[in-house]
């Protein structure tokens, strides 16, 4: 059996989030807004503390003071849960997923932990951490990987692994073309510390190596050490790209959604206090996810709107993700699109028009922060309307579908 030690919960939040666009122009991944009131990292955040444990350390990088701040806000809030710890680069930027915890080697000896478990910020769960924790006791594993099954088409997104009957890995490889099997890493690693500290040591002393968990560390000790996986049963998204964020959003307006909010394993958050609903005779909402602070005297359908988000009369947000302090004018349709934060949206737009969307077929129209749209403008599917973008280059009436816009430059 493992000795049971100190514990830490390290979560990687450094990464630019590339594959999500515009999205992460201006904020890292994990600060992505969910569920409306939410953010992604709220999940993680939350398994911690629903786990018990208390010593939490955020690796942030890209945008870094953005996630700063957030975190900040987010343990005030939940003041008496945990310890969060912001461990920025010592200098530059982290290497890889690796490099990151190897920077931060200092935490452990300072905080005397014996367990480490390594996280993703950007991933929507629940998970109750001890299982997994009891589980690498038990087979006094040196490192245990959360793995889950994926269909097939889509486990060349993810690591893969190939394992025997007593669940030990025989094989990992990060993202292949010919995956090894359905049974993804979930990206969540309990290691003893002193083989963590031993193999990231060793991989840092290596040029050649991405100094990446998946591509370098994992691969390595399954050839050394002994690797176990533990099987998780229950709901895990990667939100990695546009169609998969979207999708994990409208999922939870469904009749019977695979994930529900509502749970004795709250997601906790920054509880940022806003006034609550408000509409007028007009207004209406058809299942929707109505965060506080809204105004709503539009009609709002099969949507989900974070805080302050106000629907004009006559306007209409359908099949739709709106973020906070957006503004829908008079008489506007947002149909099928992601809004980020700050969009102002004129009087007698269309913004998403074109064929109905069929099902899986995510042809998604994104309006990035603080993006202006002028009145009487019409814009089509699967546009990409870059933030800060305004009147100027939002010219000519009908945008067509598949363009690109950015501030200063209209391309096609």
């Amino acid at each position: 059996m493992g000795v049971r030690g100190k514990e830490a919960g390290i979560i990687l939040a450094g990464g630019q989030g590339k594959r999500m666009d515009l999205l992460c122009h201006l904020r890292p991944k994990p600060a992505l807004p969910f569920a409306g009131k939410l953010r992604v990292i709220d999940f993680s955040l939350s398994n911690c503390i629903h786990s018990k444990i208390r010593n939490i350390a955020v690796l942030v990088d890209y945008q870094r003071s953005y996630m700063a701040e957030y975190l900040g806000e987010w343990a005030e809030a939940n003041a008496g849960s945990a310890t969060v710890s912001v461990l920025p680069p010592a200098s530059g930027s982290f290497k890889g997923t690796a490099d990151a915890v190897y920077q931060n080697l200092a935490y452990l000896n300072i905080h005397k932990i014996e367990k480490v478990l390594i996280l993703a910020g950007d991933h929507i769960y629940r998970m109750d951490y001890r299982k997994i924790i009891d589980f690498h006791d038990r087979v006094n594993a040196d490192v245990t990987v959360g793995v889950i099954q994926v269909p097939i088409e889509e486990a060349y997104r993810f690591g893969t692994v190939l394992i025997d009957s007593d669940s030990k890995i025989q094989e990992f490889v990060e993202k292949s073309k010919n995956p090894l099997s359905t049974l993804a890493s979930m990206g969540i690693y309990v290691f003893n510390r002193d083989i963590l500290v031993n193999r990231l040591t060793e991989d840092a002393g290596i040029e050649s190596s991405p100094h990446d968990f998946g591509y370098a560390i994992l691969p390595h000790m399954v050839k050394h050490d002994k690797v176990f996986a533990y099987e998780f049963n229950g709901y895990w998204q990667d939100i990695g790209t546009i169609e998969a964020y979207y999708q994990a959003n409208m999922e939870l307006l469904e009749e019977r959604p695979r994930f529900s909010l509502n749970s004795n394993w709250p997601v906790l958050s920054d509880h940022a206090a806003l006034p609550a609903l408000e509409g007028s005779k007009s207004g209406k909402v058809v299942n929707s996810l109505i965060s506080s602070g809204c105004i709503i005297d539009g009609r709002v359908e099969n949507s989900v709107l974070s805080p302050g988000v106000h629907v004009a009369e006559q306007a209409i947000i359908r099949n739709s993700i709106v973020m906070a302090n957006s503004v829908i004018g008079h008489h506007s349709i947002v149909d099928s699109c992601i809004l980020d934060e700050g969009v102002k949206i004129g009087r007698f737009c269309y913004i998403g028009f074109g064929n109905t969307l069929l099902p899986g077929n995510w042809d998604i129209t994104v309006l990035g922060k603080d993006v202006v749209v002028p009145p009487l403008t019409s814009i089509g599917r699967k546009c990409r309307i870059l933030p800060k973008a305004g009147p100027s280059e939002l010219t000519g009436g009908v945008i067509p579908s598949d363009t690109i816009i950015r501030a200063g430059v209209r391309n096609r």
